[in-house]
């Protein structure tokens, strides 16, 4: 009897989860996104930077709220998996936000699709890229909420040393990687 009821506490311990509050950006880092984004190419208005920042910001918090997001990321994979969750992967998230910002008028940017560990199951991860227009992908900046549940990182490319990025123009990007 008390096997039975271990297993099932464990079981209930696993699938509770801690569900993220989606919380809305300081101005803080609102305002460090826009500063990295406009670090890209010095002809970068700052009123456009500044729009596509709150936009990425504004956008994450409402697919946090959509997504049911629970964390950490790998559990909230684990429940989407086995369906108890719709959606909330890390391509979901790329893949959302691409669309949402490629609808948007930003004259001064693109958007990207990257991939790292592409093929393999348990280490695949996805994120979208911003570069200024007609710039190479490994010059952008990573966007990524999947990785801190919600909570959005950000960084040039090439600063972000947990991942090698590569483009990944074959899921619906309009440009190709250029070296």
């Amino acid at each position: 009897m008390h096997k039975h009821c271990f297993k099932f506490l464990l079981l209930c311990f696993l699938l509770a989860g801690c569900t993220v509050k989606p919380v809305p950006a300081p101005q803080n880092s609102i305002a460090k996104l826009s500063k990295t984004l406009r670090s890209l190419d010095n002809t970068i208005p700052s009123k456009e930077a500044m729009l596509l920042s709150h936009d990425v910001f504004e956008e994450t918090t409402r697919l946090t709220k959509s997504f049911k997001l629970t964390s950490p990321p790998w559990f909230h994979n684990f429940l989407v998996n086995i369906g108890l969750k719709e959606k909330g992967l890390c391509y979901h998230w790329s893949d959302a936000l691409y669309m949402y910002l490629s609808k948007k008028q930003y004259p001064h940017f693109e958007f990207h699709l990257v991939g790292a560990n592409i093929g393999e199951y348990f280490f695949e991860h996805n994120a979208l890229v911003i570069t200024a227009k007609g710039s190479k992908v490994l010059e952008g900046v990573i966007i990524d909420p999947w990785r801190n549940s919600g909570k959005l990182y950000f960084s040039k490319v090439r600063e972000d040393t947990k991942y090698r990025w590569e483009h990944r123009a074959s899921r619906g990007c309009k440009r190709y990687l250029k070296r």
